[in-house]
């Protein structure tokens, strides 16, 4: 899955979880989101060391 539609995934369960009174759900859907976030920002900065180290100079 593509990393927009993982977020459309999680604002719809923080929607529903915001009907339900932020309880157990919001919970889980924070802890969650704080998982997601930081895989995806090592993956966000392993990519940028990657890219740095092969990208080579236009001529």
């Amino acid at each position: 899955m593509s990393l927009l539609k993982w977020s459309l995934i999680a604002l719809v369960i923080a929607g529903i979880a915001a009907l339900f009174g932020f309880g157990n759900i919001a919970e889980g859907a924070t802890d969650v989101a704080k998982v997601l976030f930081f895989i995806f920002l090592v993956i966000f900065a392993l990519l940028g060391l990657a890219s740095f180290f092969t990208v080579k100079a236009a001529t």
